[in-house]
């Protein structure tokens, strides 16, 4: 009971609550009068406590677009410089969730788009081997396509994932798959100045990264080719699992009414949400932009 009437005073301490006492006490069915009770008395320092872990696990499940799960919150309460709240357990943290009932995005399956092709010529070697690591931003890159649905037709989204970062360096939307998406996916990378001369750019075998074209994009930036093997799905799981996250957190909790919404909100999610905002489990729930900006701090220190 008691927990109930400190979520209830944390909103009230809140000066934008817009809900009344009467309405949030009917809300979690307890009395009006036991709330007024709970406030007048002296709060234990426990109780302090754990209303203020409240309004900052309410904070950080906003920051996350309501998709963080119990891990996610947990390093971004981690990150606080109160070290009330930085200390803060998982077991609470999942509590205080469950309380709420707060939740983070569940996984979908995920379904690959680009179509292998029937007849390629002589393909690149594998030369990832599913070790998407990197010691260094802009040495190897991994590329995928997706698909948006929208009510005026579909969209396809190209992208270029920096292993080391994880951040997509490159991406590209169209309202085709010819060999153009992919090719300016790679472009935008490079102009961005994210790709090292001899990188590796890893793909599967679709049409459009075996293309005669593609070869050539590619020769001209200096960067070697990869790709995995026919319908191993996992011998590109980097970019894939970025698509997973893409689908999970944005596209499939949207409907986008027009192409050029579609565009808006994938631009949005990539460049402010994924690069600078979202925390990574593959980086140490730190976030792409912060990874690249230490390599990039410690390449000024050693010049």
């Amino acid at each position: 009971m008691s927990e109930k009437y400190a979520l209830i005073a944390a909103e009230k301490a809140d000066p934008t609550c817009p809900y009344s006492v009467v309405k949030m006490c009917a809300w979690l069915e307890v009395s009006t009068s036991g709330f007024y009770d709970y406030r007048d008395a002296e709060p234990s320092p426990r109780a302090l406590r754990r209303a203020k872990i409240i309004t900052y696990v309410q904070a950080a499940y906003a920051l996350g677009r309501t998709a963080y799960g119990v891990r996610r919150v947990l390093a971004v309460l981690q990150r606080s410089d109160d070290p009330e709240v930085a200390s803060v357990s998982e077991g609470l943290v999942r509590a205080i969730m469950v309380e709420l009932g707060l939740a983070g995005c569940q996984p979908r399956a995920y379904k690959t788009t680009t179509e292998p092709d029937p007849d390629p010529p002589t393909a690149p070697a594998d030369l990832v081997a599913r070790d998407f690591t990197a010691t260094e931003p802009g040495t190897k890159l991994v590329g995928d396509i997706t698909y948006l649905r929208t009510w005026t037709g579909w969209l396809y989204l190209a992208t270029v994932i920096d292993c080391c970062t994880r951040e997509v360096v490159g991406w590209s939307m169209a309202t085709h798959m010819r060999a153009s998406l992919v090719c300016d996916a790679v472009s935008l990378a490079a102009s961005k100045g994210k790709i090292e001369p001899d990188a590796v750019f890893h793909s599967d075998r679709g049409t459009q990264y075996t293309s005669a074209e593609f070869a050539t994009h590619l020769r001209g930036l200096n960067i070697r080719s990869s790709m995995g093997r026919r319908g191993q799905c996992w011998d590109n799981a980097l970019a894939e699992s970025f698509f997973a996250s893409l689908k999970n957190e944005l596209v499939y909790r949207t409907v986008f009414a027009t192409q050029e919404r579609a565009r808006r909100a994938v631009a949005e999610y990539i460049e402010v949400f994924y690069n600078r905002i979202r925390l990574h489990s593959g980086l140490g729930y730190k976030t792409p932009s912060e990874v690249a900006h230490s390599f990039q701090q410690n390449t000024a220190k050693a010049a």
